[in-house]
């Protein structure tokens, strides 16, 4: 009894040991320029720039394929902390990509909803709760207002609420004049 403990303990370490090594060993690094880019980004999921989601979106961006001033959910906001992040120039923000919109978080209309659960597929992030031919919901502190829910309702149950800039959601804006140092 004590010898199969014993082996099976030794085993454990043995193991532990290699999986140790080889987490070591066969790390990915991953490139801080794009963490810090995908760190700017909204966090939307909307693919409203061009590609599926944030992080495919600042690795093209690191890697000069695509511009800064794609993101329409981040705003001209984004656009200035990207353009100091990476040194460029602002830009104002592509029309063919967008227009810049209040942060919202949808809504559904309980009583129009047939559950038809198209919804809950097109949502990025998983925000929309329900069963198939029930009544779904969203989970407001999960909901990035990529508005993908909308297009696919087809009884347009689906509405867009802005968020009022309260405290919780209240952030500092992008300063438009830039004071010079004091010597």
């Amino acid at each position: 009894m004590l010898e199969a403990i014993l082996v099976m303990a030794f085993g454990a370490v043995v193991l532990g040991a290699a999986l140790g090594y080889a987490a070591v060993r066969f790390r990915v690094e991953g490139d801080p320029l794009v963490e810090k880019i995908d760190a700017i980004l909204p966090q939307t999921q909307c693919g409203q720039c061009g590609f599926p989601g944030c992080k495919p979106y600042a690795q093209a961006i690191a890697k000069g394929e695509a511009e800064i001033n794609q993101c329409p959910p981040g705003g001209e906001e984004g656009i200035h902390k990207l353009a100091d992040l990476l040194g460029r120039e602002f830009k104002p923000l592509s029309a063919e990509h967008g227009i810049e919109k209040p942060k919202s978080v949808a809504f559904i209309d309980e009583q129009t909803c047939i559950g038809c659960t198209l919804c809950i597929q097109a949502c990025p992030v998983d925000a929309i709760s329900g069963a198939a031919k029930q009544m779904h919901t969203i989970i407001a502190d999960e909901c990035t207002g990529c508005e993908l829910c909308l297009p696919p309702c087809p009884v347009d149950c689906i509405s867009m609420v802005p968020i009022a800039e309260d405290l919780p959601h209240w952030k500092w804006k992008h300063p438009v004049i830039m004071l010079k140092e004091v010597p």
